[in-house]
């Protein structure tokens, strides 16, 4: 029985579209959005299965299985990056969450049910002296069985940036080798903060090295960005049910648009909100509110975890927009200004021809010049 909690199937409609668009036609995407983006929120969604029914077809739906990888589940790792230990470590987690995603294996004849048990077993044999370089022939054993019967797999890997981290490169190489052995039936889906070049970057990995795994997404790159209105009303609306709290429409304005939308924005303005005393003063204008949420501690939180997604140059543009700093125009920091538009941190004022920090909140915070050097 599935009790993951669900949302209108219009919920996140454009970015959804084009993600099943990337599923149909078996080609693995890289997703990135700031903290506040309402992650989680969309992964739950691209697990119910009235989604994929919705976007994909019946029948195609009954044929296909998403299946979330959450970095903080990976078990104990070795003290040494490159140890072969992490690779398992890496198939087990793999093997574990298809062993959960398809159990009872009523898809598979019996016999065929009882061999991926086997299989799955064997993987968890820490008694096999060679279990560490056994367990990706142990995987693909395990994923043949359920592809054999014209299953399409996606792995959906969740704070992507730990894995990256943790496990060796060694790992990443094998799974390119893994979808290319099974193109039309195997999907990666990775949910970062920035993009995984940026990430390979920061975290000192041989680019070289990683550069088959990270070409599967080059081409296919989605920023998510906030909530359209629908979704960020309704949010509001589901905010008001659940706290029995209701505020005047001109104030839920405000609210999203201080928030940009932001799903963590909007949830910790609204909590925000009900512990101002001073109400109506707050809420004169867009920039009033955003100064008073800005000194709420939730608020701060948020606006505190986007800005530690940041890279140091895209941290160093947006205090020069903010005049904190001189701006040094270089190749860096104008990839960075390009990324921050991306990720719908910067916008272009048109009437003043000039770069704005949004959403109000996070330029309230920004302003407050976090991280001072």
């Amino acid at each position: 029985m599935n009790s993951t909690r669900q949302y209108e199937l219009d919920f996140r409609k454009e970015e959804v579209e084009t993600i099943m668009k990337y599923v149909a036609g078996a080609t693995s995407c890289s997703l990135v959005g700031i903290g506040s983006v309402g992650k989680s929120n969309l992964i739950a969604h691209l697990s119910d299965p009235r989604v994929h029914e919705q976007y994909l077809g019946t029948e195609a739906a009954q044929r296909v299985k998403f299946i979330t990888i959450d970095a903080n589940m990976l078990g104990p790792m070795p003290p040494e990056k490159n140890d072969p230990h992490g690779c398992w470590a890496g198939y087990e987690l793999l093997m574990h969450r298809l062993f959960l995603a398809f159990y009872p294996f009523d898809m598979l004849p019996e016999s065929e049910a009882n061999r991926f048990y086997d299989t799955y077993l064997a993987l968890q044999n820490g008694t096999n002296p060679l279990y560490a370089y056994m367990a990706l022939r142990y995987f693909e054993v395990g994923l043949q069985f359920f592809l054999r019967q014209n299953y399409k797999v996606v792995f959906m890997f969740d704070e992507f940036e730990e894995m990256l981290k943790q496990l060796p490169v060694k790992f990443f190489q094998t799974l390119r080798g893994v979808r290319d052995a099974n193109k039309r039936q195997l999907v990666y889906m990775t949910f970062t903060r920035s993009p995984l070049p940026t990430l390979v970057d920061r975290f000192e990995i041989s680019s070289l090295e990683i550069e088959p795994f990270i070409e599967l997404f080059t081409d296919n790159v989605l920023y998510v960005g906030p909530y359209n209105e629908k979704d960020a009303r309704k949010m509001l609306a589901e905010l008001s049910s659940r706290r029995q709290r209701t505020f005047p429409d001109n104030i839920s304005e405000l609210l999203l648009q201080a928030t940009g939308r932001y799903a963590g924005l909007l949830r910790a303005g609204f909590a925000s909100l009900e512990e101002m005393s001073n109400l109506t003063q707050a809420t004169e204008s867009v920039d009033t509110l955003a100064q008073a949420l800005a000194i709420r501690s939730a608020i701060r939180t948020e606006c505190q975890t986007v800005w530690k997604s940041l890279n140091r140059s895209e941290q160093y543009v947006l205090k020069a927009v903010a005049r904190l700093t001189p701006y040094n125009v270089s190749p860096e920091t104008e990839h960075a200004v390009t990324m921050l538009m991306q990720k719908r941190l910067l916008r272009l004022d048109k009437s003043q021809q000039s770069l704005e920090i949004a959403p109000p909140v996070f330029r309230v915070f920004v302003e407050s010049n976090p991280d001072p050097a």
